[in-house]
């Protein structure tokens, strides 16, 4: 029987009021967000943490492995070096029919990407000098992304990466954060909150998975970085409840009793099945580096999507159920499209979006994920920008999850975020690397201490301290360099 995918199938209840919180693998109640708490979000708190960034520098200057090997394929990099010259433009354009220019961006931004990782590995200060002076030069120049439906590509995959990048060097004394904030809120996550309440004018399920994602990334990073929480609830109420392709239930609309779930996409083709799991993934690590559990949302619903793309990516045989999605413009011209397998893989394709996925899952979580983890061994060391290619699609991604998302097992894995349950990060984070003695609320949380207004009078005076400790030291640094 054919599958309809409709206005009414997207809007079931998925069993838990809009805007509360998932239940780690349908067992452990999780502990409310910043936002929801009342407290500011943690920083630096999209895809990598200070904990994540103090690994990867201690790891790389031990020499070990797999992190020698991601670190070697970013200092490889062209974009990573701290030579590059920003080229940035008043209007960016992407679609058909329009003088595309979109390529000058988001090489840009995967240099500023690549070039803030170098610093915070190895504080080495022309590469934080170089990613600020991108970043700058973009928030002084551009004013809009303009284009065909593809504008809403650029908003949301570009918008969700520069909010990466600039999250890396938000404490830096040379970054403009405010007018940065300012540019990506105008130009990105406006369009991308237009695209997720109106679609380009298109009847809801027009757009593929992909579209909705890469916008939902866009909404979510921009609300992080901005410390807006209105935006953060957005984006993740779309994740639960959102009628368009890329809510979860939409994405991954079948579940099965062998643990496999169906993507959507992959009645499409491989490479956006791809792009769809790598942005899910990116959405999931935002959410959880806040306190919000998606990835064990529903049952852990997207492990199961993840694990059966991963197996279908690899050449093994997967289910699937055909399903018809409709076309058009509302009011206007209409159809529909029906798909009635998985479509043809090339096993030798692939994309930077495994490390992040498997190591959550069998890291953190301490759960088994054998094609995750096959497709991940394959695909180690990963690359990013300018490694997949040279046109947009080997951009869709920052990449590098070798370096960046590898972690030792949990000694006691949990389902529950710590990393800033309890709000923003108070210690001062100008530099590569923070004292191990300075304790984040996800700290505290591990070691198993709950004693939340004794942690807030300690970290009080602790960021008292630290910031004297700061103001000295650049008071000194600026008195040498006279």
């Amino acid at each position: 029987m054919t599958r309809q995918i409709s206005r009414r199938s997207m809007l079931k209840a998925t069993g838990t009021a809009a805007g509360a919180i998932g239940v780690g693998l349908g067992t452990t109640a999780l502990a409310p967000p910043a936002a929801a708490a009342g407290a500011s979000f943690a920083h630096p708190g999209l895809l990598h943490t200070r904990t994540d960034l103090d690994r990867m520098a201690a790891k790389v200057k031990a020499g070990a492995q797999p992190y020698t090997a991601g670190f070697a394929k970013l200092t490889a990099n062209p974009h990573a070096q701290s030579s590059w010259q920003p080229r940035p433009a008043a209007t960016v354009y992407r679609g058909s029919g329009t003088p595309e220019n979109y390529g000058a961006l988001y090489k840009d931004i995967h240099s500023a990407y690549q070039n803030a990782l170098r610093w915070h590995i190895t504080g080495e200060t022309a590469h934080a000098d170089t990613a600020v002076a991108i970043l700058n030069a973009w928030s002084a120049t551009l004013t809009s992304v303009q284009g065909s439906a593809d504008r809403f590509l650029a908003a949301g995959l570009y918008g969700y990466q520069f909010a990466n990048a600039a999250e890396l060097v938000r404490d830096h004394d040379d970054f403009e954060l405010a007018r940065f904030q300012e540019m990506l809120t105008k130009s990105f996550s406006s369009l991308s909150d237009d695209f997720l309440v109106r679609h380009n004018g298109a009847v809801i399920s027009n757009y593929w998975t992909n579209w909705d994602l890469a916008n939902m990334c866009c909404v979510l990073a921009t609300g992080i970085l901005c410390d807006d929480k209105a935006q953060v609830t957005r984006a993740v109420d779309y994740f639960k409840h959102g009628e368009g392709l890329g809510s979860l239930q939409n994405a991954i609309p079948v579940v099965h009793d062998d643990g496999l779930a169906e993507w959507l996409e992959a009645g499409r083709d491989q490479g956006h099945a791809l792009l769809g799991v790598g942005l899910m993934g990116t959405f999931c690590e935002m959410a959880w580096n806040q306190g919000i559990d998606l990835y064990g949302y529903d049952d852990s619903r997207f492990l199961k999507g993840a694990q059966y793309v991963a197996k279908w990516a690899l050449g093994g045989d997967v289910p699937f159920t055909a399903s018809t999605r409709k076309k058009g413009a509302i009011n206007g011209w209409s159809g529909s499209e029906t798909v009635t397998e998985a479509a043809p893989v090339n096993p030798e394709m692939t994309r930077p979006i495994w490390a992040m996925i498997t190591n959550h899952y069998t890291k953190r979580r301490g759960l088994p994920a054998t094609y995750l983890t096959r497709i991940t061994a394959k695909s180690t060391p990963e690359g990013g920008g300018g490694d997949y290619g040279p046109n947009s699609g080997g951009y869709d991604q920052l990449g590098f999850g070798t370096l960046t998302f590898t972690r030792d097992k949990a000694t006691s894995p949990t389902s529950t975020p710590t990393t800033s349950t309890a709000g923003s990060d108070p210690r001062p984070q100008t530099g590569p690397a923070a004292s191990p003695s300075q304790s984040t609320a996800g700290d505290l949380a591990a070691t198993g201490s709950n004693d939340l207004l004794g942690w807030t009078a300690a970290t009080g005076i602790t960021a008292l301290a630290g910031g004297l400790l700061l103001l000295r030291r650049r008071d000194r640094a600026r008195r040498e360099s006279q």
